[in-house]
């Protein structure tokens, strides 16, 4: 953890972002590229020792920390660290998630269709609960919940991961008309990128899509332009 006061850190920088799911993927790919462009960057996961090596490869004023998006505790006990270090981010984005291994619906057993339910959304759900009231206080801020091409159409193999997708589509659009002005919730489709979660279903057909490090500057360049007037809306990273 690298901070300065908060009241010090705001004269100096604007800009915040959250990340959850950040030890990996996507995730890192885009804490690395949000602290290149001058961000303070804030996140976690559960992964202690991919946590430790991000910070390595993070510039100054930044708040790393390990947590579980699937317990409402650990999620609170973060956004009140993240809220003593550096206030209310500006951009909280969703972006953890998990899927399911390769296999029919009929073959999911309850305990795995639970597993990607409540990771994908209950995750979700959770940094929503603990953020958003920091954010409504301070008046602004743009909530971003990642999705997928599965979140408005479907694969064999894959539904528990189809299902969560197409819940992060209606669950912010919900979210986005219940925010009160100064506030608004984008849906965020990354695109098909070669992560650990892709070579899970594609195997070696992965190889042929872009690395996250490649994808996330041109992410982070939208991601940076999202607004107000975006709110309630699907955005193809």
């Amino acid at each position: 953890m690298r901070i300065l006061q908060y009241h010090q850190l705001k004269q100096q920088v604007n800009k915040s972002v959250c990340i959850s799911g950040c030890s990996r993927g996507l995730g890192r790919a885009m804490a690395k590229e949000f602290s290149s462009r001058g961000w303070i960057v804030t996140g976690g996961a559960r992964d202690k020792d991919a946590l430790a090596e991000l910070k390595s490869e993070l510039r100054e004023n930044y708040f790393i920390h390990p947590f579980d998006v699937t317990s409402p505790k650990d999620v609170e006990n973060f956004s009140q660290l993240v809220m003593d270090s550096f206030g209310p981010p500006d951009l909280l984005i969703n972006n953890a998630g998990m899927i399911n291994r390769n296999a029919l619906l009929t073959e999911i057993t309850p305990e795995e269709f639970s597993t990607i339910l409540t990771v994908n959304l209950g995750g979700i759900h959770n940094m929503i609960r603990s953020f958003v009231p920091m954010m409504e206080k301070n008046g602004t801020g743009i909530i971003v919940n990642f999705s997928s091409y599965w979140g408005q159409s479907t694969a064999p193999e894959v539904a528990p991961y189809c299902a969560t997708k197409w819940g992060v589509e209606g669950l912010t659009r919900s979210l986005a008309q219940e925010l009160p002005s100064g506030l608004g919730a984008v849906v965020f489709n990354p695109g098909v990128i070669n992560t650990d979660m892709l070579r899970s279903t594609f195997g070696e057909q992965a190889e042929s899509y872009e690395l996250p490090d490649q994808w996330a500057k041109r992410a982070v360049s939208k991601i940076e332009k999202l607004s107000l007037n975006d709110s309630g809306k699907t955005v193809i990273g």
